[in-house]
């Protein structure tokens, strides 16, 4: 087994960044044989319930790795009361990785930043850069991974993907597969080391770099108004590889199907197509598939989606004042309620 620390805590607002250290810490230790790996989530992901598995025996052999997920809705006092002393230690052989995916106010409090010092664990910040940072760490990035980027190409990259630092990280290892090929001609540069470096410009940018449109959320959305179940999984799992937070995805698909029921309670009322599609902000294209789609949608199935999702957001932030108003899947994982609102929304 690697040698890991007795604690961790993986905070900040690059929620892509945070997905993939806890995936390839959960990887590192399923692959050493002797160790394993629990999951605090939802109800069970609380002060409270850290400290009573600190202190419940286990007959594990080798490291046991706990991870603790939204650690941004602590608050101190409970941290303070439930993990101070005796109660906050941690056992040898035994690790603990706190997992806060920040957004404004929502952060791990300073109480949890001085349990993880107090263990001398480490605390890791992963946060976005600054837009206007970007097209120099793009180019940093992309040095990494043996291409030249200049500034004019680093800046047509993130016009062509936007700011996702996942995704840009994507869509520069798929430009340095690309250009690996035998069929692909290009220029060799060096860096001030002996290593080669290839050149690519904004062109090479242009003509090979997705553009991330394609994975928008507006085609979940409309995937969910025309109960695609399988389209709408494979577009959720695209967006979130980017990066997407689930925040920003439910409020554009919930934004999306309201404007869909109006939509149908104004054809239901005796308003023509053309007169209801004149009113959208779209392309024509766009218009047409998302009118179709509209004809087809009982007004009573996208009432319930909008209810399925706002049953989504209650659980995933835990907003519910009372745990009774949550439903039952609200211990679950974020991305496990996103994929079983969608079987909902689409059955």
């Amino acid at each position: 087994m690697a040698e890991l620390r007795a604690a961790y805590l993986i905070h900040g607002d690059d929620h892509g960044a945070i997905g993939e250290r806890r995936a390839r810490l959960r990887a590192l230790v399923e692959r050493e044989d002797g160790g394993s790996v629990e999951s605090l989530e939802g109800e069970r992901a609380t002060p409270a319930g850290l400290a009573a598995e600190l202190a419940a025996m286990t007959l594990a052999v080798g490291r046991r790795v706990i991870l603790v997920e939204g650690v941004e809705r602590w608050r101190a006092a409970d941290v303070e009361k439930h993990l101070q002393g005796d109660a906050g230690e941690i056992p040898a052989q035994t690790t603990v990785a706190l997992f806060a995916r920040e957004e404004s106010r929502a952060k791990a409090p300073d109480a949890v930043h001085e349990l993880v010092k107090r263990a001398r664990g480490q605390v890791i910040a992963q946060m976005n850069v600054k837009p206007w940072e970007l097209p120099k760490w793009v180019i940093a990035q992309a040095a990494n991974l043996g291409l030249a980027l200049d500034a004019a190409a680093a800046k047509a990259l993130i016009a062509q993907a936007g700011e996702r630092q996942q995704l840009l990280l994507r869509e520069l290892e798929k430009l340095a597969l690309f250009l690996d090929l035998p069929a692909r001609e290009a220029t060799p540069a060096r860096d001030s080391g002996s290593s080669e470096m290839r050149k690519v410009g904004a062109e090479d940018i242009e003509a090979l770099a997705a553009s991330a449109r394609e994975w928008r959320a507006y085609a979940l959305a409309d995937a969910l108004l025309a109960g695609d179940a399988h389209a709408a999984t494979l577009d959720f799992v695209r967006l979130r590889e980017q990066g997407e937070r689930l925040a920003g995805l439910s409020y554009l698909m919930a934004q999306r199907l309201r404007e869909a029921l109006a939509c149908a309670l104004e054809l239901r009322a005796g308003a023509s197509t053309a007169a209801v599609k004149r009113k959208l902000r779209m392309p024509a294209r766009a218009a047409d598939r998302f009118m179709r789609d509209v004809a087809r949608a009982e007004p009573s199935r996208l009432r319930e989606a909008l209810v399925a999702l706002s049953d989504l957001e209650v659980d995933s932030r835990g907003g519910a004042v009372v745990a009774a108003s949550r439903s039952a899947d609200a211990s679950l994982d974020e991305d496990t309620l996103v994929l079983r609102a969608i079987v909902r929304i689409c059955a």
